[in-house]
């Protein structure tokens, strides 16, 4: 009778065995879309190098080209229509503080239409961000952005890869070394830099690049890196991140916390529209409470925890929910200053339609800012003017950016003349170095960036849902490779959205992993996936439901 049932357990044994080894359907072609070669170099060689890596496990995997402008289109309004991408988030000043990346690119409240565009959803990592937004002693914050940080290692909501080391270069004929702003975690193409950088002779104006087009130029939505450059140059914030990464008063010449949920500021006394009108108290209400409502959806999580806001005379007083360590980072320093008397008539037509100020674009922009909107053509310049009635007004008469998408014609105008700031290079950085040997006009700056290069995985596609698939497509990534092959080493690897440029915050222990196909492939057998013919399988009794 032993013996029978000893049999009894191997055979339920060897059933459970083979239902575990049987396969599911057969993975759909996975595409993973990039931009063009000639505009994005380094990430058109990653989305090679991965494309390759993941074939290896067994994937059909199509490299989808498209421009920018097409591909931030179908991520961004697009959301269940891609499966993966190439894509990156720029150094900015208010990313100075970690909550500005971990919660908005993470929290499941920004999933619909905000920056978590790849809809990760996770209970732990929600309570987890809102407990770090909350807790104002520094050494208790870290160690929330720490498991922050941990949780999402073990997740791979996306597939890290590098920091990259942003290198630009400007003719020290034109300008003044000595007033060029180095940035930290951001480099040298900054608003400091822009406005203090100091002419030598006659050419007086700022000419520089992008590989990208400009998709708007709005206060009330971004689409890319470029876009921002513009609106820090057009529109003033109450506060502004200095070159140290610390706020500082900008548009409020001072501000006082008058316990730990009111913080008061005073505006700056003599601030002009761009249209001649004055900057009121008035104006800066309106601002935030536009983004509290439902036309600015990119900006509303940076308001949430406002309670109330109440203006006397020149002040402005801000009641909040919670305390909270980075209003001053994530909210006074990020939020435009927006007219409204511009605004208010936009806002109140939009809340009659299914549209919102993401696709409003005014005629002829109006910021208060210290420079002023001159002229946009599309796909060719965006052309700004010194606001010399500013309170910091630049050196510098006219900003000029040339959209030029090929990188090596970008090289070839900054040798010529026709752009004498290089603001946007994804070139190999070494060309820049050999640039500077043979021409002595040029100056390059090399700086590790904030933000960060990796490819989304888009979470409303299976089987992008898995956490145990999106770590083996992690990991089968060796990083050392891409920093080595496609950033020429001018990048540190990364395995979090919290850069090693903000060393309190950044978690380095989250970097330490093996990679490789047999870990990547060791991650899916244990998952039930299988291998049959060469060709990846879902687990057991998993259908493809998206297959064309």
């Amino acid at each position: 009778m032993r013996k029978l049932l000893g049999m009894a357990v191997l055979l339920a044994g060897a059933a459970i065995g083979t239902q575990a080894l049987a396969a599911g359907d057969q993975i759909r072609e996975i595409k993973l879309t990039t931009r063009p070669q000639a505009a994005q170099p380094q990430e058109f060689q990653f989305i090679q190098l991965i494309a390759q890596e993941w074939r290896k496990l067994g994937l059909d995997v199509k490299v989808d080209v498209m421009p920018w402008e097409q591909m931030a289109d179908l991520v961004w309004y697009n959301r269940d229509k891609w499966d993966t991408t190439g894509w990156q988030m720029v150094g900015r000043p208010e990313r100075s503080d970690p909550d500005e990346l971990i919660y908005n690119l993470f929290h499941s409240s920004t999933a619909p239409k905000g920056y978590n565009f790849i809809g990760y959803s996770n209970p732990e990592l929600d309570a987890t961000v809102e407990a770090q937004r909350i807790e104002t002693d520094p050494d208790k914050r870290q160690e929330l952005l720490y498991k922050a940080q941990s949780i999402l290692a073990e997740d791979q909501p996306n597939l890290m890869l590098v920091h990259p080391k942003s290198t630009f270069a400007f003719d020290k004929n034109v300008w003044d070394a000595a007033s060029v702003v180095d940035q930290g975690g951001i480099g040298i193409r900054n608003t400091w830099t822009f406005i203090q950088m100091e002419p030598l002779g006659e050419q007086k104006d700022i000419i520089l690049n992008s590989s990208d087009n400009i998709q708007g130029i709005n206060p009330l939505w971004i689409s890319g890196g470029t876009d921002s450059w513009i609106t820090e140059l057009i529109w003033d914030r109450l506060l502004r991140i200095g070159p140290d990464g610390l706020p500082q008063p900008w548009a409020a010449e001072s501000f006082e916390w008058l316990d730990d949920k009111t913080i008061k500021l005073t505006l700056r006394d003599g601030m002009m529209w761009h249209d001649g009108k004055p900057v009121t108290v008035d104006d800066v209400k309106f601002s935030f409470e536009a983004a509290m409502g439902d036309e600015a959806p990119m900006y509303k999580p940076f308001v949430g925890n406002i309670e109330a806001i109440e203006t006397d005379g020149d002040t402005i007083t801000f009641k909040l929910k919670n305390a909270t360590a980075a209003f001053l980072t994530a909210s006074l320093a990020k939020l435009n200053i927006i007219p409204k008397h511009v605004w208010e008539p936009v806002l109140t037509d939009l809340a009659t339609k299914e549209d919102n100020a993401e696709d409003y674009q005014e005629p002829a922009p109006i910021g208060s800012g210290p420079f002023k909107f001159a002229s946009w053509t599309t796909n060719e310049e965006v052309v700004l003017e010194a606001n010399k009635d500013h309170f910091s007004p630049p050196k510098a008469e006219r900003w000029i950016l040339r959209i030029v998408p090929n990188t090596e014609a970008a090289i070839g105008m900054l040798r010529s003349g026709e752009i004498n700031f290089l603001s946007d290079f994804s070139g190999d950085p070494k060309i820049l170095l050999d640039l500077v040997e043979q021409d002595g006009d040029l100056e390059v700056v090399s700086t590790v960036d904030m933000g960060f290069r990796y490819v989304a995985f888009n979470h409303r596609r299976p089987p992008f849902n898995d956490p145990e698939f999106r770590k083996a497509l992690s990991y089968a990534i060796n990083r050392d490779l891409i920093v080595g092959a496609a950033f020429r080493g001018f990048a540190v690897k990364s395995n979090s959205v919290i850069s090693p440029a903000l060393g309190f915050w950044h978690n380095d222990a989250v970097n330490s992993f093996d990679t490789g196909s047999d870990v990547a492939k060791s991650i899916l057998e244990n998952a039930g996936y299988e291998i049959k013919g060469g060709a990846l399988h879902y687990p057991d009794g998993v259908a493809e439901t998206l297959a064309d």
